[in-house]
């Protein structure tokens, strides 16, 4: 069961994060196109910085807490980690983000509503 650790957290973070898609409205799985072009960049920085370190012997992985499937000498894991790590913090930013529109009166986060709300009085108004 150890060498499932690893990969259980990255379950866990995904299932911890991923009601902020449905209940407060991220809209981070929405928008595929928009999520793999913050991903990209992220990843593509954290796999060579990885690699660069395991062919340093900067770092390994401890055999007990990984499945044993390697892409090249990078552990999969990794991998899933450089992928689920940045999407829970995309989807907790988005979530904040609708949480803070309503706060300053845009629609609640659970609404259907994506449409730009009033702004509050004293705020935004022109006044002629």
């Amino acid at each position: 069961m150890s060498h499932w650790h690893y990969l259980m957290v990255m379950a866990g973070c995904v299932l911890v994060t991923l009601p902020l898609e449905f209940v407060l409205g991220a809209r981070v799985w929405r928008r595929p196109r928009a999520l793999l072009t913050a991903l990209a960049p992220v990843v593509l920085v954290f796999v060579v910085w990885d690699l660069w370190g395991i062919y340093r012997g900067s770092w390994f992985y401890a055999d007990e807490f990984i499945t044993g499937l390697h892409l090249g000498p990078m552990p999969i894991e990794e991998l899933v980690f450089f992928v689920v790590v940045p999407i829970c913090g995309v989807l907790t930013y988005e979530a904040v983000g609708r949480c803070l529109t309503w706060l300053r009166g845009g629609p609640p986060p659970w609404s259907r509503d994506q449409g730009t709300a009033a702004p509050p009085p004293g705020r935004g108004a022109s006044r002629a």
